[in-house]
Formats: C-alpha cells, structure tokens, sequence
C-alpha cells in the first residue's frame, strides 16, 4: 500500500495487522483520486473508519490542507499515528481515537466542518445507515461536503436526505458520490464528477 500521487508518491504505507481492517485498493483509489482532482486543493477532510489513514493521507498529498482521521481500533490508531509520523504530516492532520458516534459528536461541539468526508466502515458493520443519517443531521457536512461512501455493492446504503452525484463499480466495491439535497437554489456542480 503506498501514496499514489502528490509530494508523498511513491512512498509505501503501513497497514493495521488482522482482519478487522480491509484497505481499499490501490487501483479504486488511483481510479477515485482522479475523480476527485479538482475538489483537493484546500481541502479540509475527515477519514472516518480511518483504518491506515491511507485515503486522507493520499488527499493531503495531492494539496489538501487538513485531515482528521477518526477509529476506534487501537490497531488503526498506532497504524494512522505511524503513517502520518513517517509522511512528517503531524501539523496537517488530527487523529481521534474513538467510535464514530463520538467522533462526530466532538467535531460537531467544536463547530468543524469539512469539505470532503471520506467513509469506508467495515462491509458488514452495523448502524452503517444511522452514520448517514447522522452525517446528514449534523452540522460538519454543509451544502457543498462531498461524502464518499465505499461499500459492497450487495449492501447499497439508505441515502434517504442525500443527493447521489456518482457511482462507480469495482467489482464487489462500490464507491458513492453524496451531497445533501439541496433545499432551494445550489448548483449541485462538482467538479471532477459526471
């Protein structure tokens, strides 16, 4: 596993050891990298279901300006640490070592918003519906956060509130593009997605 592009290429990553941890492939990656080119630059991102960090550090990379990276496996946690401290990223990035619902709810107290949402929980993890939910109830998604959700494609998520943008299928991997619906004029354009 490594950085595909950006001042960190070409440099590998550590992964968490076990099972519990599925790091996505670097072919979806460079494929959803490409994608998102032109919605990096500035970016402040959170890597929820952090697992190697591997998505928010790639972002930072390629010209992000912020990361936080949020799990609650200690595995990850020393994982994510490790690999920000080998990137020399320290200033750049934020690590939360708690459950998803705590992670949000902190971020949330703090008045954080984000521009890019990154989620890849585990396939079969429970509550996966109520992330959304909660996601599109808070306050760090605004009008304009673009939430990237991988998931096996038996298991679609319940977008209820969220506007699809893209979809793209990897075999058994399906990452989607979502934005909350948008209530009065926006011009639900992003740039990089069909």
């Amino acid at each position: 596993m490594r950085i595909i592009a950006g001042d960190a290429g070409g440099r590998q990553l550590a992964a968490p050891k076990g099972m519990d941890t599925r790091p996505t492939q670097d072919k979806v990656k460079e494929s959803l990298f490409s994608i998102l080119r032109n919605d990096l630059e500035g970016a402040r991102v959170l890597d929820l279901f952090a697992g190697s960090g591997a998505l928010g550090l790639e972002a930072l990379s390629r010209g992000a300006d912020f990361a936080v990276f949020a799990d609650k496996a200690r595995p990850a946690q020393e994982c994510v640490q490790k690999n920000i401290q080998a990137l020399r990223m320290e200033a750049r990035t934020r690590l939360l070592r708690c459950h998803w619902k705590m992670a949000l709810k902190k971020l949330e107290d703090e008045g954080e918003r984000f521009d890019l949402i990154f989620l890849d929980p585990p396939y079969r993890m429970e509550g996966a519906n109520e992330m959304l939910s909660a996601l599109c109830a808070g306050k760090i998604c605004g009008p304009e956060t673009l939430v990237i959700y991988e998931h096996a494609r038996a298991l679609p998520p319940d977008t209820a509130g969220w506007e699809t943008l893209d979809r793209r299928d990897y075999r058994d991997t399906v990452i989607t593009f979502l934005r909350k619906e948008a209530h009065g004029d926006a011009d639900g354009v992003v740039s990089g997605l069909v």
